[in-house]
């Protein structure tokens, strides 16, 4: 109202109402924006369902089992966690889950997935401590730590600040609408990690407590709930904490558990570690779980043999060694150990897979080949002397393995006491190249040269085989001659029917010599390691340099395989056939056999027995196995005029070297000859030498030789080219 009385508007009240509503508007836009990006920034990451999460679940683990489902090994396939298979809520011990949720979120049942009175705590304790609160979990529920396992970018190292925190409050909320409080704690169970790289309770009742997480007591449950701040706690830190969360008066018993689980005692313990070297050449992927053909039983007597033989030989003199057992019906695995460790320096190395020099282990299959064949029998003489051969790459000078030589003897002995020359003298009878082809049929698969490559050096096991071919090849001659493959898998479909490899005739009388204690006696002893209080063949042999030491052998049921050596190659020392590895394969048959002795096999049709007379030899008679149509009742080594013509020494291809210290008038060069050789004469470099049967000798001059053997007719015979130097 102006003075004179009259009414005036005030202007002044709408414009002030519009600026407050307007800087209102804005604030409340403001407010809208901040909140928005605040939405934004805190929004947690997507949360999947709990079947997805469990369906994706892949352990890191696989895991091997004998033929009766008992654990015996687990190989780590994947390596960048180590977990088990998914432990279900069910089977977790009732009071790790509530030991567990008790020290870990209270008001796991009650809440929504964020615990705001503990949020509210947290708060009040960290402003009292001026910022410089706890830096444990506090506030943090499971779902939130779930979430935070599902999503690792919400735990990330060096962001722990209240835009995190915000976003894993969210997503603990998000897993607490869709998934039920069972599906949450079993998946956290399953992801949360522990100490080192073991993750989930699968893996860690195993690795840390030595247990299945259903067998897990109460101090377990402790310090596993310890365990969840800080995995990496030591022994007094990790003990204090599973202290707290036992409620325990007394702490003694939870700290020295805390201790044990700290020194790693379990984890050690909780893999039977039976069959390492077979679970590496099985296992591939994760999660596989196998079922094989070992016997349990058997495995461990193995080992506890090879074990026993290396720490008594010591580390000094062998390091490795490795053992196959084959079922001779089926061919089914039962033992398959690639080592024992100890001290070897290449324990990863799987001694029975692995190609190594055979030694005399090939013989028994030369001498099925040419019995076989008719071309010799168990008591044909042959004759263990010094021989020399000319080779495409030199002289072969074969020796036997204690540098002495025996003279005239039958198969049966030769064999039996593993004799190299009469060996070599076999394989000329039959043929390399033939000899490597039946080597090749009965699974030596590493000799994948032609003969020619392996020349006559061959029957005496230069080429490199596995044990496990050789197990299966000794195998084909305990079947009666029928080889199949092994096998791993119980109740396997195998593509490959048994097929005759050897007549059943030689590969009896193979095994009758090798199971003749009397006829290796000259060699190995009368009581060797070799000798059974049953019936059981068996076969040894070293290789070159001492590097490889084998046993195989078979009874009526088995057939065991033996190897011992080193690894790396170099040469064993004082160890020789029956002190090496033959003492295993005597304690893994005894085992083997415990229950009952092994049988002799049945004679096969086609063998037949007689009794012979060894003349010009040191054999007694005896009655001898024949292959039928080959018998003889008499049988000596051929006389010196029934046997050809021809130049033994010197031998074609030799290298001869004049010595400067001796005049060369005393040196001379001896000419020996075989056969009847009367009216014969000798020309050296067209030049008449003198009579055959003189006992010539030749003043050795630099340069190439051919000294040649003429018959009375003037017909050449024998030649034989040598060079002096």
């Amino acid at each position: 109202m102006s003075a004179n009385g009259t009414i005036v508007s005030d202007k002044r009240k709408p414009r002030r109402a519009r600026r407050l509503f307007d800087a209102f508007a804005w604030a409340a836009l403001a407010a809208l924006v901040l909140a928005t990006i605040a939405h934004l920034l805190t929004r947690p990451p997507a949360m999947p369902e709990f079947a997805t999460v469990r369906a994706a679940w892949q352990p890191s683990e696989a895991w091997l089992y004998d033929r009766d489902g008992h654990l015996l090994d687990t190989e780590r396939v994947n390596f960048e966690r180590r977990r088990q298979a998914w432990v279900p809520l069910n089977a977790i011990a009732p009071v790790v889950r509530d030991t567990v949720i008790a020290s870990e979120d209270k008001r796991f049942a009650a809440h929504g997935g964020v615990d705001w009175l503990a949020v509210a705590s947290a708060a009040r304790a960290r402003l009292a401590r001026g910022g410089n609160g706890d830096r444990s979990r506090g506030a943090s529920t499971l779902p939130m730590q779930l979430a935070a396992f599902l999503s690792p970018d919400l735990a990330q190292p060096g962001s722990r600040g209240w835009l995190t925190k915000i976003r894993q409050m969210r997503a603990g909320q998000a897993l607490a609408s869709r998934w039920t409080r069972d599906q949450m704690l079993e998946a956290y169970f399953n992801l949360v990690p522990l100490r080192g790289e073991v993750q989930g309770i699968g893996a860690g009742a195993q690795a840390l407590f030595g247990k299945r997480p259903a067998a897990m007591n109460r101090t377990d449950a402790a310090l596993f709930a310890g365990l969840l701040p800080n995995p990496a706690a030591d022994a007094v830190a990790l003990g204090r904490r599973a202290c707290r969360a036992a409620r325990a008066a007394d702490c003694s018993a939870i700290a020295a558990a805390a201790a044990t689980l700290v020194s790693g005692e379990h984890a050690a313990r909780h893999d039977p570690a039976l069959a390492p070297h077979l679970a590496v050449r099985l296992l591939d992927a994760p999660g596989k779980r196998v079922t094989t053909t070992i016997d349990r039983r058997i495995q461990a007597a193995a080992i506890v043999a090879l074990r026993r033989q290396l720490s008594g030989l010591g580390a000094n003199r062998v390091r490795d060694g490795a053992v196959v057992v084959l079922d001779n019906q089926s061919g089914e695995v039962l033992a398959y150990v690639g080592g024992v460790g100890l001290k070897s320096t290449a324990a990863a190395v799987d001694g029975a897979n692995a190609r190594r020099q055979a030694g005399s282990t090939l013989k028994p299959h030369l001498y099925a080949q040419v019995i076989e064949k008719g071309w010799l029998t168990a008591a044909s003489i042959l004759d263990d002397s010094p021989v020399q051969l000319d080779t495409a790459s030199g002289l072969y000078v074969p020796k036997n393995y204690d540098r002495s030589f025996k003279g005239p003897v039958s198969v049966r002995q030769a064999l039996a006491a593993s004799l190299n020359v009469p060996a070599v003298r076999a394989l000329i009878i039959d043929d390399v190249g033939r000899f490597r082809d039946r080597l090749w049929a009965l699974g030596y698969h590493g000799l994948v040269e032609d003969g020619d490559h392996y020349g006559f050096s061959l029957a005496l096991g230069s080429a490199e085989v596995s044990l496990v071919e050789q197990a299966n090849a000794f195998r084909t001659l305990a079947n009666h001659g029928k080889w199949s493959p092994v096998t791993y898998h119980p109740a396997q479909q195998l593509r490959q029917h048994p097929r005759q490899l050897v007549t059943p005739a030689a590969a009896f009388i193979v095994g009758d010599i090798l199971a003749d204690a009397a006829a290796r006696a000259d060699a190995f002893g009368a009581d060797s390691a070799l000798r059974l209080p049953f019936w059981a063949a068996a076969k040894t042999g070293t290789s070159k340099g001492m590097r490889d030491n084998w046993c195989v052998g078979w009874s009526d049921r088995y057939t065991v395989a033996v190897w011992v050596g080193n690894l790396e190659g170099d040469a064993m020392r004082g160890v020789s056939g029956t002190s090496g590895a033959a003492p295993v394969w005597r304690d893994v048959m005894l085992a083997l056999h415990a229950d009952r002795p092994g049988r002799p096999p049945a004679i096969p049709d086609g063998v037949e027995a007689h009794r012979i007379a060894l003349p010009g030899t040191r054999e007694p008679p005896r009655r001898e196995y024949f292959v039928r149509g080959t018998a003889q009742s008499e049988l000596a080594a051929a006389p010196q005029a029934a046997r050809r013509p021809r130049i033994t020494s010197p031998v074609s291809g030799s290298v001869y070297a004049i010595d400067p210290d001796i005049p060369a008038d005393r040196q001379r060069l001896a000419v020996a000859v075989s056969g009847a050789v009367a009216g014969y004469r000798l020309i050296l470099d067209r030049k008449t030498l003198g009579d055959a049967d003189a006992g010539q000798q030749i003043v050795p001059r630099p340069g190439s030789h051919i000294l040649a053997l003429v018959d009375p007719g003037g017909r050449t015979i024998d030649r034989v080219r040598f060079t002096v130097r």
